[in-house]
């Protein structure tokens, strides 16, 4: 007699919940965060709602999960992202290179619907807001620290400054056009905030 397998019940967990964070991330770019529901969710999943439920207490926690699982995928290959970076010894040019990128993230739609929705709605919820933080930006902004204080240990950059203030200097200003959408976001934009902003951090 053949052998029969038992099923994987946690490779079909894993299929489920994929296709939850999937539906998520595509509904939020149709119809807005305030159409979106935990129905529409699961209908778009093919799951029952309670399995939504068994995971996420509410549809602004999925989509935060499903915003982690983007940036995730696109580290493993997609061109938006970076696992670490670049030291090419030109501080000028790393910086551009990584703002230039956060440029083009933040004008595609597949990014920018779901992070539109969370900064909403993690102004409305603290708890959510935090995460939100914790789990998608400081990560990031680390980044950018790093590679500023490797700047100073090379004489790039001025030994005294707030590196943290710097890096805040840097993209402050690119999310603050994004959030206005007053003004295009360009590549020349991002090259001008470094430039400015390291006129004002160099070695006196």
């Amino acid at each position: 007699m053949a052998e029969t397998k038992t099923p994987d019940s946690s490779r079909r967990s894993e299929r489920s919940r994929r296709a939850i964070l999937e539906a998520a991330l595509a509904l939020v770019g149709e119809v807005g965060y305030n159409k979106l529901t935990i129905e529409a969710i699961a209908a778009r999943a093919g799951v029952g709602k309670q399995t939504i439920y068994r995971w996420w207490p509410s549809k602004a926690a999925v989509l935060l999960d499903a915003s982690i699982a983007l940036s995730g995928d696109a580290q493993e290959g997609e061109r938006y992202e970076w696992s670490g970076f670049p030291d090419t010894g030109d501080i000028a040019a790393d910086l551009k290179f990584v703002l230039r990128l956060t440029v083009d993230q933040f004008n595609d739609v597949k990014y920018e619907a779901p992070a539109r929705a969370l900064t909403a709605a993690g102004a409305m919820d603290p708890e959510l807001g935090a995460k939100f933080t914790q789990q998608l930006l400081e990560p990031a902004l680390v980044l950018y620290e790093t590679r500023l204080r490797a700047a100073q240990e090379a004489g790039q950059v001025d030994p005294d400054i707030d590196v943290r203030v710097a890096v805040e200097m840097i993209v402050g200003p690119l999310t603050h056009r994004w959030l206005q959408r007053t003004n295009p976001l360009t590549h020349e934009f991002a090259d001008t905030c470094i430039d400015q902003v390291l006129r004002g951090i160099s070695p006196r």
